[in-house]
C-alpha cells in the first residue's frame, strides 16, 4: 500500500497527535500534500537535500511543515538547524522544540544547511585525499581529530551519516550551486555505486525469500 493511501486509512487515528517527526522526508516530499491535509500537525520534517525553494516550485509545501537536519551523524547535536518555509513559523519554535530538550538555530533556505553542508565537503575532499594518494584514510581521520579536534575524523563522520546520504546532498548542493568544490570524487561515487548495489541484492534476496 503507498504511504499517502496508508495514512489516508489512518487519519482519524492521527487527531490524537500533535507533532510527526519525519525522518525520511527528504525522499518523499510529495507527503506534504498529505500534511497539508491535517493541520491540526506540526510536522518536523527532515530535508538537508532540499530546499524550500524547490519544493515550493513543485507544490510540496505546507505552512504546518518546518524543515530540520535530523541526519544520522548529526541526532547528538544539542543544537538542531531548522528552515522555515514561512517565517512566521519562528514563533512557535521555543515552545515545540524546548519540550524535546533541544536547542535550535534557524538557518538560510538552501540545500545542504549549513552543518551538513560543509561536513559533507570535508568528506569528499578526505576521499579526493585518499583517491590521489595524499594520505591513508587513518592517517586523514587522525589528522583532523588532533588537528582541528573534531569529535571524528571525515571517514568515521561519513560511516555515521552514511555514504549514499553524504553523497546525495553533495549532489544536490552541487546541482544547485554548481560550485566545483561540491563535484564528488571519483572514490566517493564507486563506494556510492556499491552500496547501491548491495542494497538492490539485499532487497532481492528478501524477496526471494519471502
Amino acid at each position: 500500500m503507498e504511504w499517502a493511501a496508508m495514512l489516508s486509512e489512518v487519519r482519524a487515528d492521527w487527531q490524537q497527535y500533535r507533532l510527526v517527526i519525519d525522518l525520511t522526508f527528504d525522499d518523499f516530499p510529495e507527503r506534504a500534500g498529505v500534511y497539508r491535509t491535517m493541520p491540526w500537525l506540526t510536522v518536523l520534517a527532515n530535508m538537508p537535500k532540499s530546499s524550500w525553494k524547490t519544493l515550493r516550485a513543485a507544490g510540496q509545501t505546507s505552512s504546518n511543515i518546518i524543515g530540520i537536519n535530523l541526519l544520522p551523524g548529526f541526532m547528538h547535536m544539542k543544537v538542531k538547524e531548522v528552515t522555515l518555509a514561512f517565517p512566521e513559523q519562528q514563533a512557535i519554535l521555543p515552545a515545540l522544540l524546548q519540550p524535546l530538550g533541544w536547542q535550535f538555530e534557524v538557518v538560510g533556505d538552501q540545500v545542504g544547511m549549513v552543518t551538513p553542508r560543509v561536513v559533507s565537503m570535508i568528506i569528499n575532499e578526505a576521499y579526493y585525499a585518499v583517491e590521489q594518494q595524499v594520505a591513508s584514510r587513518a592517517d586523514i581521520n587522525t589528522s583532523m581529530k588532533l588537528g582541528t579536534n573534531y569529535p571524528w575524523g571525515p571517514f568515521e563522520w561519513c560511516e555515521k551519516i552514511g555514504v549514499q546520504q553524504v553523497y546525495e546532498l553533495l549532489q544536490a548542493v552541487h546541482a544547485e550551486t554548481g560550485n566545483e568544490r561540491y563535484k564528488i570524487s571519483e572514490l566517493l561515487r564507486a563506494e556510492y555505486l556499491r552500496h547501491k548495489e548491495a542494497l538492490a541484492a539485499n532487497s532481492e534476496n528478501s524477496g526471494a525469500d519471502t
